[in-house]
């Protein structure tokens, strides 16, 4: 009766802890910073399950890239792009805090780490 109980608990815990985990299904938009201090607006689409986060950003050269190595842990985000230009590939590795219907976001990459707020799309 014990085991059963603390197995119970722990799967009830389980689940409580993946329904925590923010929704950020949809469509988020972004005015990233740029090259000399220009920005350019970015589209994500995220699509979530459990804590697995996939889908595509938009920006780079008019085309979708795919988000790789998604997840989601509470209010917490992080994935990376990966892009290829001019035969060279490099990576982009963001990580963000949902509050609400804004994301405060950062993005490491070649240029180094910048941060922006995304917002969701109506």
């Amino acid at each position: 009766m014990t085991k059963r109980l603390i197995l119970l608990t722990s799967i009830l815990l389980v689940l409580g802890l993946v329904a925590f985990a923010a929704d950020i299904s949809g469509k988020w938009v972004a005015q990233v910073p740029g090259r000399n201090g220009q920005t350019r607006e970015q589209t994500f689409n995220f699509k979530v399950d459990g804590n697995k986060l996939s889908g595509t950003v938009s920006g780079f050269r008019g085309q979708d890239s795919q988000i790789s190595e998604g997840t989601v842990d509470g209010d917490k985000i992080a994935f990376t792009v990966k892009l290829e230009f001019n035969g060279n590939s490099f990576e982009q590795k963001y990580t963000g805090t949902v509050s609400g219907e804004e994301i405060k976001m950062s993005r490491e990459g070649r240029n180094g780490a910048q941060e922006f707020t995304a917002k969701r799309a109506q």
